[in-house]
């Protein structure tokens, strides 16, 4: 439930500013700061290896096919965290990736000037690998105290 409504929630804000603004245009929510630009991403993170459909599509296909396999599978035996961990990186990165197939291009719109502009499932995907993270060091530190 968590991957289907990480993956509405960013198309729906992508669906919003693709529909009421042109590629390129920026609108300045706090001058020089914020911007909300909508941006054709034809590349991977940061628009690195444009063109290479076997990186930005069967690679993620099989990465995200993989861990949802792994999440049915290892669910029970994983902390909340991880759940959500896993969820939010599936999540995001099926965002991407329908945008990918769908329309040749991911749809980003936060533009804060000194980083790359990213999207709500940009967001979830460094959310979810930060939880990933937190839920590997403190198991980690766990196992060790429990010793």
């Amino acid at each position: 439930m968590i991957v289907i409504g990480v993956v509405l929630l960013d198309h729906l804000v992508k669906y919003v500013v693709a529909s009421q603004m042109a590629p390129g245009e920026s609108i300045p929510v706090f001058s020089e700061i914020f911007h909300i630009t909508y941006v054709q991403n034809r590349g991977a993170a940061f628009s690195m290896m444009e063109g290479q459909w076997i990186f930005l599509i069967v690679l993620p296909c099989a990465a995200i096919l993989t861990a949802l396999i792994i999440l049915f599978w290892k669910r029970k035996s994983w902390s909340i965290c991880m759940d959500l961990a896993i969820a939010f990186i599936c999540g995001g990165g099926l965002g991407n990736l329908i945008d990918r197939i769908w329309q040749g291009y991911v749809v980003d719109l936060f533009d804060f000037r000194v980083f790359p502009v990213f999207n709500i499932a940009d967001i979830f995907i460094c959310v979810g690998c930060g939880l990933l993270l937190l839920d590997v060091l403190f198991s980690e530190r766990k196992k060790k105290h429990d010793e």
